[in-house]
């Protein structure tokens, strides 16, 4: 149950609650502290408790830095855990960490809440607890011996109650509607059972169930133990503190009520996902206040997690044997439906196993006109208003619901007939449906207290009140069948792909679809024949004729590749446009890209946008490459100042004209033998295309007129032409080797990574002084990055011999920037952990 404030005029409904904001609730449990830090390590917000355990009121600690608050040594540590941290929600745990030399050992969590730095502690606290991972283990082996579904959640109830201590332990499922009941309990003998009690799904709202799903574990050490505030409340821009994944995170006052009329006096809650969804809770009660240790809470959690892992692991072997026998009877009706010319009456066979795969008592198929009913239905007409009505709704997939009542009123006169249905369509309007339905399923639901809730005012306000009783109460719920799970779903919209076929197949829509995808398939074949000829036979002319002029097989090698890869560029493009006409300004940017890199920016583009036809840009693909090559080699792209400009526009008779300018480039200088470039510059689109080429060796710059015939050019679909190529940044040179000394190994493949991505092919890492120096003394690299703080070690040593060596290298530290380095390093560069790939960058 949620606290709601009190307000004036404030109207109470069921979905109070589930509007409460509860996780900026502004206040945190006092059994630990609380500190926000904003992105340059100074505090913003603290909780009051932070007098009790670190000696500093939160107006001391407010603006102060997190060096000024605890030692270097601790902040190293913070910062290396915040390196590996990974995810939105992702919490980071330390344990036993000094905050300051010869200080209390304290339990930290760690997470991002926004831009804050959200660092939570409590004292450690000596705990018998075994190793927890071991603990875990021996926790999950039991539960996976369990054989059935009641024993594995019985065995864990128990295991979980061994872990915590609690005095009840409770795995609580939640049911198709939200409401939640206690299927398995471990309980101190004396106090009484919840097994088999619901609870309506109001008694934890929306937001509560959201943040089950985020954060795996919840505890309440007192429910009447007084909050300590956080100070200030809001940021300057009026925002609170979002205490989403909070581990101490206070509690709703609507909430501790609840839990007082139950005679709980401390709770702890462990999340149960399945797909990431809440399936249930591990819900624990104890009869008096009860806070146990953080890592005793960090085992509880990891069971969770593992728990759920094996649960859905268990579902999962049940779904794939009930879809493998879906799988065998779509084979079965296929074979007889391929065999058999009885249309609509070749399924009869097989309707007892459709139903029996679901679970239903009866069935009913409307397909080609015609009624088929099964065991337990409705009577004919009823069918048929049913099927109105679901067409009604257009249904595009599986429907299902276990209160047919609900959708049409008048089916209350049948439920002992049919209560609920699924509903599968089986082809676009009119659809035709295969229906199973079940009979009404009369239960005796036994409800913790009466569900109903009431409106009170009280301290609080109108809201609704928490139930004071819970003592069991008994309800009996008619015209309902047993709901539709999650599995029999799935395997419905299985049989709907399954019987989809099967109903082409019987309409001779299949057959149809079948000849006119074999017509589509025999031209396609010719045109991809047509077109590998054409291609094959260019590239080998390509290759003939590019031996001319060039003298060693490298130099033939890069002549060649460098054309076919232009005409691979140009194939790319214009099959993105699926074989459709392909953007002039594409064609050249990818040109100047792929082959000047960072001269790119050089090549000036100017006109509308424009398309070329598939054969024509392929053949301008070639000319343009051997322009850019020709004046990376010897014209105005060879000089550092020369530039490019290419300008098109359409003539009167709709033809495209591309003037190609170069200038401030070195003097030029007429050929005096025509090479198979040349070739392609002035006679491939005259021969080709039946254009025109113009060239034009000025002293003073190149110049080369390109006419297009009309029928090759358009405008249609072409969006946007790009005025100037250009690559966005200049490509990082970073060393081929490098040393990387970080005693973390998860630090280290993290920043390996990020080497690696930059372009460091060979990447060395030692984990202490000794192993970085058996690798100096196998060869110096050209960098390095060093970890200041190895543990009992520095790095210093290392850094003495690269600096004596003449290697450039960076240190890398968790300290903040008081930390103290010799003289002799005050100028070598320095990265703060968590490391970014921007900060690892600006290095080189």
């Amino acid at each position: 149950m949620s606290e709601l404030a009190p307000m004036s005029g404030f109207e109470v409904d069921l979905t109070n609650c589930d509007r409460e904001p509860i996780h900026i609730l502004g206040s945190v449990q006092p059994f630990g502290f609380l500190l926000a830090v904003n992105s340059d390590w100074v505090v913003v917000h603290a909780s009051t408790t932070s007098l009790r355990y670190l000696g500093l009121s939160p107006e001391d600690l407010l603006g102060r830095p997190l060096t000024q608050v605890m030692s270097g040594h601790a902040i190293h540590n913070i910062r290396g855990r915040l390196q590996i941290m990974r995810g939105a929600d992702a919490v980071e745990r330390m344990f036993g960490q000094p905050l300051v030399d010869g200080g209390e050992d304290f339990d930290l969590a760690l997470h991002y809440s926004g831009r804050l730095l959200i660092v939570e502690g409590e004292p450690s606290r000596a705990d018998a607890l075994i190793e927890a991972a071991s603990a875990v283990r021996s926790m999950t082996t039991r539960i996976a011996a369990r054989p059935t579904f009641e024993e594995f959640c019985h065995e864990a109830a128990r295991q979980v109650r061994a872990l915590t201590e609690f005095d009840r332990v409770m795995v609580y499922r939640f049911s198709h509607d939200g409401a939640g009941e206690v299927i398995a309990e471990s309980v101190r003998p004396g106090i009484g059972s919840f097994l088999g009690q619901r609870y309506p799904a109001q008694d934890i709202p929306v937001q509560a169930r959201a943040l089950y799903e985020r954060n795996w574990l919840r505890i309440i050490a007192d429910v009447d133990a007084e909050v300590s505030p956080i100070i200030p409340e809001v940021s300057p821009s009026g925002e609170p503190v979002d205490l989403s994944m909070s581990m101490l995170r206070a509690v709703s006052p609507i909430h501790i009520e609840y839990l007082r009329n139950m005679g709980v006096a401390a709770s702890l809650s462990i999340s149960i996902l399945r797909d990431g969804k809440l399936w249930g809770l591990f819900a624990c009660h104890h009869y008096a206040p009860k806070h146990i240790s953080y890592e005793r809470r960090t085992a509880a959690e990891l069971f969770g997690q593992l728990f759920s892992l094996t649960l859905e692991s268990r579902e999962r072997e049940i779904e794939t044997r009930r879809m493998a026998e879906a799988r065998n009877l779509h084979d079965r009706m296929m074979n007889a439906v391929v065999k058999s010319n009885a249309g609509a009456d070749s399924l009869s066979p097989y309707l007892d196993d459709l139903c029996r795969l679901v679970h239903c008592d009866g069935l009913a198929l409307w397909l080609e006109g015609r009624l088929t009913l099964r065991d337990s239905t409705p009577d004919a007409s009823d069918v048929h208003t049913l099927i109105r009505v679901l067409r009604d709704k257009d249904t595009h997939s599986v429907f299902a619901t276990n209160e047919i009542a609900a959708l049409l009123p008048s089916a209350a006169a049948w439920t002992g007939k049919a209560a609920g249905m699924m509903a599968v369509p089986l082809s676009r309007a009119p659809r035709d449906y295969l229906i199973f339905f079940r009979k009404e399923e009369a239960q005796a639901v036994v409800w913790a207290g009466k569900p109903a809730k009431l409106v009170q005012v009280g301290p609080l306000g109108d809201r609704l009140t928490p139930r004071k009783s819970f003592e069991a109460w008994e309800e009996t719920v008619r015209g309902q069948s047993r709901p539709w799970t999650t599995t029999e779903r799935s395997l419905a919209e299985s049989m709907r792909a399954s019987l989809l076929e099967i109903v082409f197949r019987l309409t001779d829509l299949a057959d149809e679809e079948r000849q006119r995808a074999n017509q589509r398939q025999e031209l396609l074949i010719a045109e991809l024949n047509h077109r590998v000829r054409n291609i094959l036979g260019l590239i080998r002319g390509l290759i003939s004729q590019s031996r001319s002029g060039v003298d060693t097989v490298e130099a033939f090698a890069e002549v060649v590749g460098g054309r076919v890869q232009a005409l691979a560029r140009a194939h790319d493009q214009i099959t993105r446009h699926q074989w459709g006409p392909g953007a002039l300004s594409d064609l050249i940017t990818a040109e100047a890209e792929a082959y000047l890199s960072n001269k790119a920016e050089r090549v000036k583009l100017n006109g509308a946008p424009i398309a070329l036809a598939p054969d024509a840009f392929s053949i301008l693909s070639l000319v343009i490459h051997e322009l850019m090559t020709n004046s990376a080699k010897y014209g105005a792209l060879c000089d550092q100042r020369g530039q490019v400009s290419i300008d098109w526009v359409r003539d009167a008779k709709g033809d495209l004209i591309i003037d190609w300018r170069e200038k401030d480039g070195p003097l030029v200088i007429p050929p005096t033998r025509r090479g198979f470039g040349s070739t392609i510059i002035e006679h491939s689109i005259p021969h080709d295309l039946d254009g025109e080429v113009e060239l034009d060796y000025r002293p003073e710059g190149f110049q080369a007129r390109i006419r297009i015939p009309g029928r090759y050019v358009s405008t249609e679909g072409v969006t946007a032409a790009v005025n100037q190529p250009r690559r966005a940044d200049t490509p990082v040179r970073a060393p081929e080797t490098m040393l990387v000394l970080e005693d973390n190994m998860i630090i280290a493949l993290d920043l390996e990574d990020m080497l690696t991505r930059l372009g460091v092919k060979q990447i060395t890492v030692a984990s202490s002084v000794g192993q970085a120096m058996d690798a100096l003394a196998e060869g110096l690299p050209p960098f390095a990055i060093l970890d200041v703080n190895l543990g009992q070690e520095t790095s210093f040593p290392v850094a003495e011999a690269l600096q004596d060596a003449g290697v450039p290298f960076a240190f890398g530290t968790g300290f903040g920037d008081s930390a103290a380095f010799p003289e002799r390093f005050k100028d070598v560069p320095v990265l703060q952990k968590p490391y970014s790939a921007e900060s690892v960058r600006a290095l080189f």
